[in-house]
């Protein structure tokens, strides 16, 4: 019971004393992409109405516990980023106040930079709600990003994934990586006394694949 105890009161967020939204619903419209900056990254959801934000959230709570009013609480970043390292995730609906927990909310943000126009609001809804529930969670390849997009555009791509993928290419498929690389196979294999025409010639591949990818 005490354990119980307190994984809750480390995981459950405390309501704010100010519970009416500091947001004006009236700026938003069922459909809507809403977007608002967090802790690591940007965060997304689909505005459904009636002060109803579905979004997409990594959770660790209903993991470890079945308390359903618990789970229901706005999500702390530490139920998040255990979340994230479990995959564990759900479509869920919250309040415009929580889902912006205190920061700006941006509108259709996405609108000028994806090639394709949005569906109408109702339908964009009405995706959202479908998919509600437990989903398998992925930071790179299914995210709040992608399912905010399928909804609104009808495909599931993440512009944060993308620029993340890009900044990791730039820095692992370099020619300074592959100057690295050749250095450190050289290094080692001189190190432990192994120098082998093997050892030689994957040392190379591996350099050259490197170099070729830069």
């Amino acid at each position: 019971m005490f354990l119980y105890q307190l994984i809750n009161f480390f995981f459950v967020s405390s309501k704010k004393e100010d519970e009416k939204s500091q947001y004006d619903l009236s700026l938003y419209k069922r459909g809507d992409l809403l977007e608002v900056p967090r802790t690591l990254f940007t965060h997304f959801g689909i505005y459904l109405g009636d002060n109803r934000v579905a979004h997409l959230i990594p959770d660790i709570l209903p993991v470890i516990s079945k308390d359903k009013s618990a789970i229901s609480t706005v999500v702390t970043n530490n139920r998040l980023l255990l979340g994230v390292l479990a995959k564990i995730a759900s479509v869920r609906v919250d309040s415009v106040s929580d889902f912006g927990f205190g920061s700006e909310i941006l509108v259709n943000h996405m609108d000028k930079v994806c090639s394709e126009p949005p569906l109408d609001g109702d339908e964009i809804a009405r995706r959202a709600e479908k998919l509600m529930g437990s989903v398998t969670y992925s930071l790179l390849w299914y995210n709040c990003e992608h399912f905010v997009m399928y909804c609104r555009y009808g495909m599931a791509i993440s512009y944060q994934t993308y620029q993340f993928c890009t900044a990791v290419r730039k820095i692992v498929c370099s020619r300074m990586s592959s100057y690295f690389t050749a250095l450190c196979g050289v290094g080692a294999m001189l190190y432990v006394g192994c120098v082998t025409p093997l050892t030689l010639l994957l040392t190379v591949l591996i350099s050259f694949t490197i170099w070729m990818a830069a």
